[in-house]
């Protein structure tokens, strides 16, 4: 197949799964082809190398990616996000002479905006294409502190709502990364026959030749979270509740990574005085694995949102892959997850003393413990999230929407 990929984010950015779907295909056969913007993700700033400028191609690994310009945006400002994500929806559009010759169109959306231009390619043109989607809308737009709550919460569900019901009803097949965000998106009207479930991938699978050796046992717990500091990931809970276990000298908490809320997060642990918390910035992808080397555990931390309990973050394929049980704080499947399989502790989300509790009994398991809940992290990762089974499921899906398409074509 001739392969279109649309994707706010693509690499050099920490946002994986696009680019090495791309190079899954291309690795099958298939002719892959990218629209992306400039990359500035998690911070908004320009990364080095790129001038924002149109049009700008290059190779990435054998596939051809086209930047398109877009306002680049990350801050609280709801004027300037939504302009960040309607410009690479509006330059994505006009961008589909790249891709004319598209058998099928696939959206990466965490926003779900990047579907604005393949659902118009698909009234014109008749190009099918699938949603593969990361977040749940509205409600990550109108649940954020970028929106609030009250009147301009109501207007934006009321102009959101019946788009994303127009999508549902267009695209060939919608893809949910958990079984409960399935359920929901039922529920909200995607086609059963056209609705389908593939769990999310840990991109840096592919460099991993075997487990990791355990950290070195140096009397310290460790316990990491690494990700983006964003509205969404509650790491103002993860902060308190590390301060409530500031008397056991032997769990630190580390965070890494940047975001709109690290500012904000350095002065609440300033002001607790938690010095148990170490903060170390942004950290380049090639140097994850130094972090991931040296984690007993690693956090994942969402809201306490309805939405969240068909969430699964990337952080948590990546930690499973990588042996490293998980602290997790979100309801739902992955509360599940952890709680089957002995991969860790889990408990509720924003509830500081649940997640102390938590650190508490993470400090007190010895090397062995850890060392057996990090042999089944990898054990379930391999059996149920690998690269191989995932790529192979959407390319399935893909095929299908694409021979739907030819049958639709000839009838009419």
């Amino acid at each position: 197949m001739k392969i279109a990929i649309v994707s706010q984010y693509y690499a050099p950015e920490a946002i994986r799964i696009p680019d090495t779907l791309a190079r899954g295909l291309a690795a099958r056969g298939h002719e892959v082809r990218v629209i992306t913007g400039f990359p500035n993700y998690p911070d908004g700033n320009l990364f080095p190398g790129y001038s924002h400028r149109w049009p700008q191609t290059e190779w990435l690994d054998g596939i051809q990616v086209r930047r398109v310009p877009m306002v680049i945006s990350h801050s609280y400002n709801p004027i300037a996000r939504f302009a960040n994500y309607f410009t690479f929806a509006w330059s994505a559009a006009v961008a589909r002479g790249f891709v004319r010759s598209a058998d099928v169109v696939y959206v990466y959306a965490t926003q779900m905006t990047p579907a604005i231009g393949p659902s118009v390619w698909r009234a014109i043109f008749g190009t099918p294409y699938v949603l593969h989607i990361q977040d749940l809308w509205p409600e990550s737009v109108t649940d954020s502190s970028m929106v609030g709550a009250g009147a301009m919460k109501r207007i934006l569900s009321g102009i959101l709502n019946p788009w994303l019901r127009f999508l549902y009803r267009t695209a060939s097949a919608t893809i949910a990364i958990a079984p409960s965000m399935a359920r929901m998106l039922s529920s909200r009207g995607v086609p059963d026959d056209r609705l389908h479930t593939v769990l999310n991938w840990d991109a840096s699978e592919d460099s991993l030749a075997a487990a990791r050796s355990a950290p070195v046992d140096n009397g310290q717990v460790s316990i990491v979270y690494a990700g983006n500091l964003g509205d969404h990931q509650a790491l103002d809970t993860v902060i308190r509740a590390a301060n409530a276990v500031k008397h056991l000298d032997h769990v630190v908490v580390t965070i890494v990574g940047s975001g709109v809320a690290e500012e904000r997060l350095r002065a609440l642990a300033l002001e607790l005085d938690a010095h148990n918390v170490n903060f170390k910035g942004r950290v380049a992808p090639e140097d994850m694995e130094a972090i991931h080397a040296q984690s007993d555990f690693q956090i994942v931390s969402l809201k306490d949102r309805p939405i969240f309990e068909g969430t699964i973050p990337s952080k948590f394929q990546a930690s499973l892959s990588h042996g490293i049980p998980v602290i997790t704080a979100v309801r739902g499947d992955v509360q599940d997850m952890v709680r089957s399989n002995g991969i860790g502790y889990a408990c509720d989300p924003e509830d500081v003393d649940q997640l102390a509790q938590a650190f508490t009994e993470a400090g007190s398991t010895d090397a062995a413990q850890r060392s057996k809940m990090g042999r089944s992290a990898r054990e379930y990762y391999r059996s149920t999230m690998s690269i191989d089974s995932g790529v192979g499921a959407i390319e399935k899906i893909l095929n299908d929407a694409h021979k739907k398409g030819i049958r639709k074509a000839r009838a009419e």
